[in-house]
């Protein structure tokens, strides 16, 4: 079972899904151009996670599958939005989108939590959050460096805001907190059980004809070297899911909501270094300055997060 993370060890938490998360660009590349579709290559991501993760998470939940019970609502929830939604969203978005233009409508789904976070639980953003926020997106769109007159589909577009929707559903619903006294799903269980309830999604999504399920057995190039296509599939299972996701929620329960959403903006950061790494995709100057934006605007709001905790210690 995982212990409650301090809020310290919460952002260590929070960047090692941000890069474990980036490590999926580089693995499900060499997954597609072997000719695996990008629904077959997310399910079988999602769902070999969700097995692999089966066991320790029924260790997790001795003696709490009361919580399971009283949080079925949520843990659905959680699954269909905050892992099916934000997946079939982003990669449908990519079928008329450039992947730049579709992950960062999907991004804007950490703006999306802060607004969230002022409708539903009345905290509204103060000035440092805000500046955080208008940095941080300024720097994911240098980051991403868009360029070039291309139009838009409206059709894409409308599935890059869906995806973000399904982003923002991930950060509030994996950070929900239980009433005091009430023992709640553990990260762990929450995990696993959001990623069998994804991949079910999209196996009777691409059942049903809405999403192509294709995959090939063979040999597959990742980087510039040959190797079998087991590979990629463990990484983007093991690497990219299953260390991800349960050090997404964990961090998200000790962050916050809008806290971690924004320390996941850095993901965008991780993919460019790690695409540099694995693919020879250089970053540009642009990127390198549109990182130092995303930090800066994460330092933001992890200050303006400190305030009312200092606050409260030196009344």
């Amino acid at each position: 079972m995982l212990m409650a993370p301090t809020r310290s060890f919460g952002l260590l938490l929070a960047l090692l899904s941000a890069l474990t998360f980036s490590t999926s660009g580089p693995f499900a590349h060499a997954l597609l151009g072997a000719g695996w579709t990008a629904p077959a290559a997310v399910a079988t991501r999602v769902g070999v996670a969700a097995l692999v993760l089966a066991v320790p998470a029924a260790i997790a939940l001795r003696g709490r599958w009361g919580a399971v019970r009283r949080d079925l609502t949520g843990i659905t929830l959680f699954g269909v939005l905050g892992v099916g939604a934000a997946q079939v969203g982003f990669f449908n978005a990519i079928r008329y989108l450039p992947v730049g233009v579709a992950l960062l409508l999907e991004y804007l789904g950490v703006v999306l939590v802060v607004f969230w976070m002022w409708a539903a639980h009345g905290q509204r953003p103060r000035a440092l959050t805000t500046a955080g926020a208008v940095t941080a997106v300024v720097g994911l769109v240098l980051v991403l460096d868009l360029s070039g007159g291309a139009r838009l589909s409206l059709v894409g577009v409308a599935w890059g805001l869906f995806a973000g929707v399904g982003l923002a559903s991930y950060f509030v619903l994996g950070a929900r907190e239980t009433p005091e006294g009430v023992e709640g799903v553990p990260p762990l269980a929450l995990a696993t059980a959001g990623m069998a309830i994804g991949a079910l999604v999209l196996l009777v999504l691409g059942a049903t004809g809405l999403l192509p399920m294709h995959a090939t057995f063979g040999q597959v190039t990742l980087g510039d070297q040959r190797m079998s296509w087991l590979v990629p599939v463990a990484g983007l299972s093991l690497v990219a899911a299953v260390v991800a996701y349960v050090a997404g929620i964990a961090a998200a329960r000790a962050l916050g909501a809008r806290l971690s959403s924004f320390v996941g903006l850095t993901e965008v950061l991780f993919a460019v270094l790690v695409s540099w790494l694995v693919l020879d995709e250089l970053p540009t100057t642009v990127q390198i300055a549109g990182g130092a934006l995303i930090v800066a605007g994460v330092a933001l709001v992890r200050l303006d997060e400190r305030r009312p905790a200092e606050a409260l210690a030196s009344a």
